[in-house]
């Protein structure tokens, strides 16, 4: 008896082992990343000098971005980094959906093994008076059963849901990259406009300090009867105007601090911004005139790119669905009526065999369900390519912001030196009575404002060459170099996800 039910089990696993690799639905290859669109032979934005020869795309999103911010040499920069990258709650949260999504992958995985369960149980019976000759029996049941079921995966439902959740992790880890590059990005920028609003502060205190003199010596020069009223009326008016600019900007600069200690998960009550002695009158120059690599370490195509190998996966799933699903149920364990005797040899039982789970009629449910994982899978490529197309408009973006703020910025420099000049004149020619206070106090009021353009385009400068970086995936390391391995590349899924298993080299709260 044994004998006979156990051949068409080895017949159902050889079976099994034969169809091993089959899975239905379609294998995932990586759509193209414009469509119909040829990929751009150079950035039209870039300097001539600095085209770049592209390459068909290997996404890298995996390799490690390093400390990029060290290129602008400012140690409270560092610090703050640090701060950010280790203490930020939307990078704990990040981290924890990277967590949740590894477990969803062994979850997945689980289906893949035999489920051995036991549900040992005791229960009185009483039969009816209608049967065993009119006479009624009560007896006890003692058990305690081994259940298994095993689902022979022909047609690769449970493996291409594992091909998903693989695909979902390494998406996960992707959107944690995302977001840490996004939020080293924001740290760096409020930190250049806070350090740009402190400047604009000591430039306001010096304008001050300079309109105090020239009101003293107006009022001075009102007393000897060279000046008239007007004149004193005008230079304090000048002075009251700049001295009421310093509580905004000291507003701004407060706003900023609290910002960065909510980046860097820290309270804003009592956090501090530390003297920096680094004067970056120049932003450091990134170099673009590299290959197209430099494009696929943008973790947020990564992962747009991944959500489209999920949901092709899932396309699997609902085409398996289509398929019998063949279980193979076995069940082993003990059975007594009389508790003494329960732990006997004659107490065993057992039983084993497989079973057949065909679709007959549904109602439409299976061709509805393979329609929306379809339309989802079409979907995530469209994602996937609006993904693209938003990394090259913010590429060329702010290589045009690295071109034009420099020419703003040079234009500005040259327009202050101009108006200082011009103040030094009107300074010179009314301490010689040749002018009225009027022209100083214009000439004033233009040094003043083309000092304060210079400083903001200053921070505006360094705030593009930070969204360039991030642009560009990060990355960037003192030298100028791309940190991580020549060449390493992200695998596909499934395989790749089982690399992204791998936890981030910094993560949240110290993790």
């Amino acid at each position: 008896m044994k004998t006979l039910v156990l051949k068409p089990v080895f017949s159902s696993v050889l079976a099994a082992l034969l169809l091993a690799g089959c899975a239905v639905g379609p294998n995932y290859q990586r759509p193209s990343a414009l469509g119909t669109n040829a990929l751009p032979t150079a950035f039209s934005e870039a300097i001539p000098t600095n085209r770049i020869d592209w390459k068909p795309a290997e996404p890298s999103a995996n390799l490690p971005r390093g400390s990029w911010w060290d290129v602008f040499g400012d140690a409270e920069l560092n610090r703050l980094e640090d701060l950010a990258t280790s203490g930020n709650q939307d990078l704990a949260a990040a981290f924890a959906h990277f967590e949740q999504a590894r477990a969803l992958v062994n979850l997945a995985r689980a289906d893949l093994f035999p489920q051995i369960s036991t549900t040992p149980g005791m229960s009185r019976q009483r039969t009816s008076d209608n049967m065993l000759a009119g006479k009624s029996v009560t007896f006890n049941t003692f058990s305690i059963p081994l259940e298994a079921t095993w689902e022979l995966d022909l047609w690769g439902r449970v493996r291409r849901g594992v091909e998903g959740e693989r695909a979902r992790l390494a998406a996960s880890a992707d959107d944690l990259e995302s977001a840490k590059l996004a939020i080293q990005a924001e740290v760096a920028i409020d930190y250049f406009t806070f350090r740009a609003l402190e400047a604009q502060r000591n430039l306001l205190g010096e304008t001050i300090r300079a309109y105090q003199r020239s009101l003293e010596l107006t009022q001075n020069r009102r007393k000897s009867g060279i000046a008239t009223e007007y004149d004193v009326s005008l230079a304090q008016t000048q002075l009251k105007s700049t001295e009421a600019q310093v509580p905004a900007v000291n507003l701004q600069s407060a706003n900023l601090r609290h910002a960065l200690a909510s980046l860097c998960g820290q309270p804003a009550t009592g956090f501090a911004i530390n003297e920096s002695k680094t004067n970056i009158a120049t932003p450091p120059s990134i170099p673009v005139s590299v290959p197209s690599e430099w494009l696929e370490h943008r973790p947020d195509i990564a992962s747009a790119e991944h959500k489209v190998a999920a949901a092709n996966a899932d396309v699997g799933v609902a085409t398996s669905a289509f398929y019998p699903r063949v279980l193979l149920n076995g069940l082993a364990g003990l059975q007594s009526i009389d508790a003494g005797a329960l732990f006997n040899w004659p107490s065993r039982v057992w039983s084993l065999g497989p079973s057949l789970q065909l679709p007959i009629f549904t109602g439409g449910r299976n061709r509805a369900q393979l329609a929306a994982a379809r339309a989802g899978y079409d979907i995530t490529v469209a994602n996937y390519r609006q993904t693209v197309l938003s990394a090259f408009q913010e590429v060329e973006d702010q290589l045009a912001a690295q071109r034009l703020l420099a020419e703003e910025f040079d234009a500005e420099n040259a327009a202050l030196k101009s108006a200082r000049r011009t103040l030094d004149i009107s300074n010179s020619r009314y301490k010689g009575g040749v002018i009225t206070y009027l022209e100083v106090a214009i000439a004033q009021s233009s040094a003043l404002t083309h000092e304060e353009t210079v400083v903001q385009l200053g921070a505006r400068r360094l705030a593009a060459t930070v969204s360039l970086i991030k642009a560009l995936g990060g990355g960037w390391s003192a030298d100028g170099e791309r940190d991580g391995t020549p060449g390493q590349q992200t695998a596909m899924p499934g395989a790749a996800a089982e690399k992204a298993g791998r936890p981030p080299t910094t993560l949240p709260g110290g993790s």
